[in-house]
């Protein structure tokens, strides 16, 4: 399984000096209760750390370059017990280049109205202090997210859940880095890009290698590691029965195989956890990678196909928001056009995540009909129902457009005993003509990344702390409208 750093989240209460040492001392303890809630709820995938009660800009300022310094801090999550005057987090807030959480509660759940008086007004003024503060967020233009409600509450938590999962994807964009091998494939205009602007907007890392050097690394494996391997797929999958006998079919399966310790190898010298193929450069090779890629896809592992480096990318930050659950490369292929029942089929020519899959996979040896050689291995299966999203990452001339569309997955009912691939079935939302007239529109790409797990709101907060435009496709989905969004958003992000 591809690791993800075990982050922590710094909470951070603000207030001001004017409250003296006794009020001060109050605004900590009432702090550390709140941290200490939050962790021991076990609904936070992560540790939340108490660092301060910051009450003056300098040590704001400190704070942000601490945390921007830090390896093991993924986010600042930031309350206003008090008021705190804005002018002192303006050179922290400009300074802080890590993911920002506004957490807007309180102590106290409920207003004492026996007990209340001025000096309880002061204390517990979060409804002052987090305006104030908010104003500031709003005026430097940051990209944060705002969380409302008290800090027991399910619900609250389950946002604050959610938000730490987009902020580790966002921390480890810094270590996604993709293995090309092979370039783009020829005349394919949505699946080329910039990668410089790539790495300068989300710290993704993209390099490119020839075939050969897979060759190499093909030629290089232990026939002892392979039958360990086989074994394993006897195990875990069902396998042809003429692959229980020496000959062509148990040869296909060996050689994929040996594509997949060969790519392992290859892509854990490198720290690489995404990578790409393309059937329009196999020099060396007998099969297109299908079972290989499928298995590193279920560790964890980003791809695509064709030499797409940007979905490879955004699968792998997906399975990271996902700890690696029921995300999966896709492609739109073909319509069910059934009047009041109009669905999507997806696949891929070989390669789909096995995360999605409701059955036991199966691996079967077929033709494949592109890239000129042998059958290749592949695991055969159909995808899960559910709510799910379909999501494209396109580049618009030198700036970013995140698609999603929301979709209801099913899983297939009918067989398709000669279809030798995996698949997967959608409704999209609003409906397949709205939702595919919005995409074209929006320019979103063939190539996407099919999510059970990762919500709109997740990757609607990631855009918005890396400053990319997003759009959505749901069942509030007004055409009309959805194009002058896009217009307006030509004008608000161009460079």
């Amino acid at each position: 399984m591809v690791k993800v750093n075990p982050y922590k989240f710094w909470f951070v209460t603000g207030s001001q000096p004017l409250y003296g040492a006794e009020t001060l001392l109050e605004v900590e303890n009432n702090s550390k209760t709140i941290v200490a809630s939050l962790n021991e709820s076990g609904l936070l995938p992560n540790q939340i750390e108490f660092k301060q009660v910051a009450t003056t800009a300098k040590e704001i300022h400190e704070l942000a370059l601490e945390a921007n310094a830090s390896e093991d801090c993924a986010g600042v999550m930031t309350w206003m017990h008090t008021f705190s005057p804005a002018k002192s987090w303006i050179a922290g807030l400009k300074a802080l280049q890590t993911p920002l959480l506004h957490f807007h509660t309180q102590f106290n759940r409920d207003i004492p109205w026996d007990t209340i008086d001025m000096d309880f007004m002061n204390t517990n003024q979060a409804a002052h202090g987090d305006r104030e503060y908010g104003f500031i967020g709003t005026r430097l233009g940051l990209g944060r997210k705002v969380i409302v409600g008290y800090w027991q509450d399910e619900a609250v938590l389950d946002q604050i859940a959610s938000w730490m999962k987009t902020a580790i994807g966002v921390k480890e964009g810094t270590n996604i880095r993709v293995a090309r091998f092979g370039d783009n494939m020829r005349n394919v205009a949505v699946t080329d890009g910039d990668k410089i602007e790539a790495q300068i907007k989300f710290g993704w890392t993209v390099d490119y290698y020839g075939i050969g050097d897979l060759v190499e690394e093909i030629n290089q494996v232990k026939n002892e590691d392979l039958e360990n391997l086989y074994r394993e797929y006897e195990e875990l999958y069902d396998l042809p029965v003429e692959a229980s006998e020496p000959g062509k079919v148990r040869d296909s399966i060996l050689y994929q195989a040996k594509i997949e310790l060969a790519l392992k190898s290859f892509l854990s010298k490198g720290n690489y956890n995404a990578f790409t193929t393309n059937f329009e450069d196999l020099h060396g090779m007998k099969q297109l990678p299908g079972l290989a890629a499928q298995r590193l896809m279920a560790e964890g592992y980003g791809f695509a196909g064709e030499g797409d480096w940007r979905t490879a990318a955004l699968t792998r930050f997906m399975k990271i928001l996902a700890d690696n659950k029921g995300t999966s490369f896709m492609e739109d292929y073909t319509y069910h056009l059934e009047p009041g029942n109009e669905k999507i089929l997806g696949s891929h020519m070989l390669e789909v995540c096995p995360t999605i899959s409701a059955t036991k996979p199966k691996i079967v040896v077929n033709p494949l009909g592109i890239g000129d050689r042998e059958d290749p291995a592949r695991l055969v299966f159909d995808g899960k129902g559910g709510e799910a999203i379909n999501v494209s990452l396109v580049e618009m001339g030198g700036r970013y457009r995140l698609i999603i569309n929301e979709v209801r997955a099913e899983q297939p009912k009918q067989e398709t005993p000669h279809l030798p691939v995996a698949k997967a079935l959608w409704e999209p939302k609003p409906s397949l003509a709205e939702a595919t007239s919005a995409w074209i529109y929006a320019g979103g790409a063939h190539h996407t990344v099919l999510s059970l797990v990762v919500t709109t709101e997740q990757l609607v907060d990631f855009a918005e702390l890396v400053d990319i435009e997003c759009v959505v496709i749901d069942d509030d989905l007004n055409l009309r409208q959805f194009r002058n969004e896009l217009k307006w958003n030509q004008a608000i992000f161009r460079q």
